[in-house]
C-alpha cells in the first residue's frame, strides 16, 4: 500500500486547504447570523450559496464522486484526505456539494436511477440547484435492525401508494425528494421484502411533522419526523430493482460511512490544533497548560488515537478501490466502530483542556461533540458493528 497520494490529489487538496483558510472558517459565523436573522431554523443562509458558486468556479465541486460523468474521477482512497479537510467545518461539505445524505442518494441514482430519474433528479443534485434526504428509519422498530421496517408501499395501477412513520430522515426540510425504504414485499425473506422509491416532498401525503430536536439542535435540514398517508407517486419512481432496498442500502453505506470517519477526522484533528495552540498560551498554576504532564498526556495521546484511525480508515478506502464494497466490509465496519469513538475521546480532552471556553459556542468544538455523538449511532450504532466484525472472525475460525 503506497501511502503517498498523487500530485493531482495533493494539488486539490493544497487548493481546499486555501479555500477553508480564506473562505470556509470566516463564514461559519457569517453564516449563524444570517440564520438567526432569518428567524428560520432551516433557512439556507446567503453566504453558502455564494462559496457554493466560488466553490464550483475552482473545480472544488462534487469529489466525491467516482464516475467521471458525474464528478472528479477520484477513487475513494484519494477522496479520503479532501474529506477529511471538508470535517473540519461544519458547513464545508455543503460548500463544496458533498454533503450527506445529498452524496449517498447522488451516488445511488447514478448506479441504479433510470435515465428519466437521472435526468429529473440527479443532474440538479449535481449542479448544486437541488437538495434531497433519505428516509428509512421508523420510531416504532429498532433503528439498527432495518429489517423490521414497517412503512408499506402497494401498487395500485401505475402507482405506489405508500403509508408509514419514519423519523430521523435528515436534511428534509428544503429537499426536492425523499429516497424513501419501504416493504414491498412483506411475505419474502428478511433481506428481501424492501425496496426504494423517490417520493418528490410535494406530493399530498408527505408530511413533514417536525425536525427532531437532537441535543437542543433542530435546525439546518432538520432530523425530521414524517407521516406517509395515502402518499401516491408514479410506478417509475421506484428506484433500481423491485424488491432490491437492501441491496441498494448497502450499496450506499461503503462509501458513505468511508466519508462519515474522514469528516470525523477532519473533526479531531480541527479540535487538537485548538487544544495544542490554547496550550502554548493560556498560563495556569506557574505554567503554561502545554508544561503540565496531564496536558502533555492528552496532546500525545490524542494525536496517536487520530493518526491510528486515520490509517485504519485509509487502509479501508484502500481494500474497497482494490477488491471492491463485498470484500471490505469488515474494515468498514471496523472503521465505524474505530473513528466516532476516537473522536469523542479526544474531544472530551478538547473540551476539559479549554475549560468554561470549551462549553461555550465560542469555539468550533462543543458543536462537533454534539454532532459527533450521533456517528457511534448513524449508518449502524457500534454494537451491531462490533457483532458482526466477531462473527466474521469467528467464521475464519470455524
Amino acid at each position: 500500500m503506497d501511502f503517498e497520494f498523487s500530485d493531482k490529489v495533493k494539488a486539490i487538496q493544497e487548493q481546499l486547504e486555501r479555500f477553508m483558510e480564506e473562505y470556509v472558517y470566516p463564514a461559519e459565523s457569517v453564516a449563524h447570523e444570517q440564520v438567526e436573522a432569518s428567524g428560520d431554523p432551516h433557512h439556507f443562509p446567503r453566504v453558502l450559496k455564494d462559496l457554493q458558486i466560488k466553490a464550483r468556479e475552482l473545480g472544488l465541486w462534487n469529489l466525491f464522486l467516482p464516475d467521471e460523468r458525474y464528478g472528479a474521477g477520484l477513487s475513494n482512497y484519494e477522496y479520503t484526505p479532501l474529506c477529511e479537510v471538508m470535517g473540519k467545518s461544519f458547513i464545508a461539505p455543503r460548500v463544496f456539494n458533498c454533503a450527506a445524505p445529498d452524496t449517498g442518494n447522488m451516488e445511488i441514482l447514478a448506479e441504479f436511477g433510470s435515465p428519466e430519474q437521472k435526468q429529473r433528479w440527479l443532474e440538479p443534485m449535481l449542479a448544486g440547484e437541488m437538495r434531497s434526504c433519505f428516509s428509512m428509519t421508523e420510531p416504532e422498530v429498532a433503528g439498527s435492525d432495518p429489517t423490521l421496517i414497517r412503512t408499506r408501499a402497494v401498487r395500485d395501477g401505475d402507482e405506489w401508494v405508500i403509508d408509514g412513520h419514519k423519523w430521523f430522515t435528515s436534511g428534509a426540510y428544503g429537499a426536492a425528494f425523499a429516497i424513501v425504504m419501504v416493504v414491498t414485499n412483506p411475505d419474502a425473506p428478511p433481506h428481501q421484502r424492501a425496496s426504494q422509491i423517490i417520493v418528490p416532498t410535494d406530493t399530498p401525503g408527505f408530511n413533514l411533522l417536525r425536525a427532531v430536536s437532537v441535543m437542543g439542535h433542530a435546525g439546518g435540514g432538520g432530523h425530521c419526523e414524517i407521516r406517509y398517508e395515502s402518499c401516491r407517486v408514479p410506478y417509475e419512481n421506484l428506484l433500481g430493482p423491485l424488491h432490491g432496498g437492501f441491496m441498494i442500502a448497502q450499496a450506499r453505506l461503503g462509501p458513505g460511512r468511508i466519508h462519515h470517519c474522514m469528516r470525523s477526522i477532519g473533526a479531531a484533528e480541527r479540535a487538537f490544533e485548538i487544544m495544542c495552540r490554547h496550550a502554548n498560551t493560556r498560563f495556569s498554576h506557574g505554567s503554561l497548560l502545554g508544561e503540565k504532564q496531564f496536558v502533555q498526556d492528552w496532546i500525545a495521546t490524542s494525536r496517536m488515537e487520530i493518526d491510528q484511525a486515520r490509517l485504519l480508515t485509509l487502509y479501508a478506502a484502500w481494500k474497497m478501490d482494490r477488491h471492491g464494497k463485498e470484500n471490505a466490509r469488515q474494515e468498514i465496519s471496523m472503521i465505524k466502530v474505530v473513528v466516532p469513538n476516537m473522536m469523542q475521546r479526544v474531544l472530551d480532552r478538547v473540551l476539559q483542556s479549554l475549560g468554561s471556553l470549551g462549553m461555550s459556542d465560542d469555539t468550533p468544538v462543543a458543536r462537533m461533540w454534539r454532532d459527533g455523538r450521533s456517528m457511534r449511532i448513524a449508518d449502524g450504532p457500534d454494537e451491531v458493528h462490533k457483532m458482526v466484525i466477531a462473527r466474521r472472525e469467528l467464521r475464519r475460525f470455524a
